[in-house]
């Protein structure tokens, strides 16, 4: 859907600058790169970069009805997370379609949780999968080959087991660590301008691979680290950032799953652990998990989530990846205690 220029959200200074330069609306702004466009209308490729996030996610933005929605949702199963406690709370696990995030203090399973679900969503669909793939943009570091190659080994092992009737044991003649490796897409960013400049590509990505159903990003929150000191284009830029992302879950119908660091918030002589970047980002995933610690528990809660109550999972990492808590841990913590009266 065409929009002006001046709409987008961007700062006005830019918008000047744009419009002067002959682009009134977002279709002028379309099948330009950002070294193309910084030259045309004299402003920096991070500028240029911005506007072009602006107006991809300003037309997307096109209307659908009630009843479109609801055949995109049934159309795609969500992405089970192997652990059968979170994905009963998430009515199936990730959704295709929507953005979730991710939040969480370092160590407690973010990442462990991202490569769970990049092996996941390559389930066969006669499993109860998607049998897709996954773009994974790594910001940190963070990605381990190793540990996906476990997981995968897990899942084909897991799989290799409910395999009961002809068309399954055909699917797992397909189904192994190496075409599971082969459909994990890995981009490595280093800073936001290189996370901005690869989903600026990402369209394109997407319209030649129709089976990708998963991105993830691990994670949002640092390449911005450095913009603290600029809190107003830090903002704006993170608005941009999760229009495009919700635009590319709807218009391409795939699961977003992003990752987010935990802050500390002070206010009223107390402090608070809340997710990083601000309340403004708050809105950009619909459903939103928090992981903690617990003592010595690991802890999966839904905070945010227009379809699904609030709730809190309990989970462990094991060598074969995310699962549900061992039920004879829980049952003994749940037990009461017994007092005796002396």
């Amino acid at each position: 859907m065409r929009r002006p220029v001046s709409s987008l959200s961007l700062s006005s200074s830019l918008k000047v600058k744009l419009v002067r330069a002959g682009f009134q609306t977002t279709t002028d702004l379309q099948n330009l790169d950002p070294e193309t466009l910084s030259a045309e209308a004299s402003i920096s490729q991070q500028e240029a970069l911005e506007a072009l996030q602006a107006a991809r996610a300003g037309e997307g933005a096109a209307s659908v009805t009630a009843l479109e929605l609801l055949q995109k949702e049934e159309e795609f199963r969500s992405i089970v997370t192997f652990s059968s406690q979170l994905d009963d709370a998430l009515g199936g696990g990730i959704p295709v379609g929507k953005v979730s995030e991710i939040c969480g203090a370092p160590g407690v399973g973010k990442t462990q949780l991202c490569l769970q679900l990049a092996v996941d969503v390559q389930v066969p669909q006669c499993f109860g999968g998607l049998g897709g793939q996954v773009i994974f943009v790594d910001t940190e570091g963070s990605f381990q080959l190793q540990r996906v190659t476990d997981l995968a080994g897990a899942a084909v092992r897991h799989c290799s087991l409910l395999a009961e009737d002809e068309e399954q044991r055909v699917a797992m003649t397909t189904f192994s660590v190496e075409t599971i490796l082969s459909n994990i897409f890995l981009v490595r960013c280093h800073d936001y301008v290189e996370l901005l400049a690869e989903l600026h590509l990402l369209p394109d990505f997407l319209r030649g691979r129709p089976k990708l159903r998963l991105l993830v990003i691990d994670s949002v929150a640092f390449p911005f680290l450095r913009l603290h000191d600029d809190l107003s284009q830090r903002t704006r830029l993170l608005q941009g950032l999760g229009l495009q992302l919700i635009a590319t879950a709807t218009g391409h119908n795939i699961a977003v799953v992003i990752t987010n660091h935990m802050s500390t918030r002070l206010g009223g002589g107390q402090s608070q652990l809340v997710p990083a970047l601000g309340d403004i980002w708050g809105h950009a995933a619909s459903i939103r998990l928090l992981l903690r610690w617990e003592e010595s528990r690991r802890l999966a809660s839904i905070v945010k989530s227009p379809g699904h109550m609030d709730a809190t999972v309990q989970y462990q990492i094991t060598c074969e990846g995310f699962r549900d808590a061992d039920q004879s841990e829980q049952l003994q913590r749940k037990r009461p205690r017994i007092q005796n009266n002396q």
